[in-house]
């Protein structure tokens, strides 16, 4: 069950002028849901991507990116759950470069215009025969108010579908920004096992594009982890179709559309924290006081990544110890302990190297025994901050991935 998660409803979700979405039960890997996703852009739309790190990077992230650099304008994306065609070789890459042959006949581009993207189970071939036999009632299904069945083709072992809308206002007009995302396990920084693919109806320059998803990339979903496994199929794509016919060109515009969509991805990040697999807990990790940002996340993350930690939260057992451990573990050599101030929520801890004189352990056990609470943390080296999202290591993430293939 998410935490304090509730699915979308379909009727806030804004559709984008310029983009149009359809689904499909392609029975990728199992009968009756929905599993494959066609976004179709308009003519002149912007994209621009980042993806996994993985050096065993998916043939469907070697293709979109290579597809990115090869033509001026992007026209469609194509979307398929259940099988994520990485650890595949050259067949891989022919599988998912048919799909994206299939798609372009059927849309009048060029085959370079289609993005593929895949999520699911890794090392089996990709049933590229299902999704082509799937991709015409996709395509038939195009429209522009189908973000919510959008969300939920997209998802795996996610329980809800994650999906967002903003709305402001530019030179006079009202702009959009709609977002999906999928992920509940495998997550870590760059990226994650997810997916989001975010879309505006402003126009706005290639580079400038470029920048924006950058920075909120850096905010948002690169700020979480689960369980510290980082996936081969990560992808955050975000478009600008340019159909409102306002451009976002001013330092003051493009900061006012970067805000929001930075804010839409932060809420879809949170929400595949918040539906972590088997997660009973949402925890917010501030880090303050370091000497850049890097250090501050890189402390953030051995307290994230430490199944001690993660375990002790699930039980909300404030063991600080682990907390401390983990904390001087994070590869900062020259770190003073007897600076280093630790809280939970707003309790003091620990301090000067050790547990607060004034800290009663049933503090932090009423602290951990709630759905949401916040770790911070204070170097006392610098004045930089990061904050990170991650969930508890409960049971149930035990069971889910050890029945993942059956």
């Amino acid at each position: 069950m998410a935490v304090n998660l509730a699915p979308p409803d379909p009727a806030s979700l804004h559709p984008v002028a310029g983009v149009e979405l359809g689904v499909a039960m392609a029975g990728i890997r199992k009968p009756g849901r929905r599993d494959l996703l066609v976004i179709r852009l308009c003519e002149g739309a912007s994209a621009a991507g980042v993806f996994t790190r993985n050096r065993f990077c998916a043939a469907p992230v070697i293709l979109a990116k290579r597809h990115l650099g090869a033509a001026p304008d992007t026209r469609a994306l194509v979307v398929n759950t259940g099988n994520a065609n990485a650890g595949t070789g050259d067949d891989g890459l022919e599988r998912a470069l048919a799909v994206c042959r299939s798609a372009s006949r059927a849309l009048g581009c060029a085959v370079e215009q289609v993005l593929p993207f895949s999520t699911g189970v890794i090392m089996e071939p990709l049933p590229v025969e299902r999704i082509l036999a799937g991709l015409p009632e996709a395509l038939a299904d195009l429209r522009a108010d189908n973000w919510h069945a959008a969300a939920q083709a997209i998802m795996t072992t996610d329980t809800v579908p994650k999906a967002v809308t903003r709305r402001l206002r530019l030179g006079g007009s009202e702009l959009t920004v709609t977002g999906i995302a999928k992920g509940a396990g495998m997550i870590r920084p760059d990226m994650a096992t997810m997916l989001a693919f975010v879309a505006t109806d402003a126009k706005v320059a290639q580079a400038d594009l470029d920048a924006m998803l950058e920075r909120a990339a850096g905010r948002s979903f690169n700020c979480i982890t689960v369980d510290g496994d980082t996936s081969t199929n990560d992808a955050f794509m975000l478009i600008a179709s340019g159909a409102s016919g306002v451009s976002a060109s001013s330092a003051a515009d493009l900061a006012a559309l970067g805000g929001a969509v930075e804010e839409v991805a932060s809420l879809l990040a949170q929400a595949i924290v918040r539906d972590g697999e088997g997660a009973t807990k949402f925890v917010t990790i501030r880090v303050e006081g370091g000497r850049s940002p890097e250090e501050c996340r890189r402390a953030g993350y051995a307290i994230a990544h430490s199944p001690l930690v993660k375990t002790a939260f699930f039980a909300s057992d404030p063991n600080l110890g682990r907390i401390l451990a983990a904390i001087g573990n994070a590869g900062i050599d020259d770190l003073d302990v007897s600076r280093v101030d630790l809280y939970l929520d707003e309790v003091l801890v620990a301090s000067k190297g050790g547990r607060h004189p004034a800290y009663r352990e049933e503090q932090g056990t009423a602290v951990l025994a709630k759905s949401e609470f916040t770790v911070r943390v204070r170097l006392d080296r610098g004045s930089a901050q990061a904050t990170l999202w991650t969930c508890d290591l409960s049971f149930e993430y035990v069971k889910i991935n050890a029945e993942y293939r059956t």
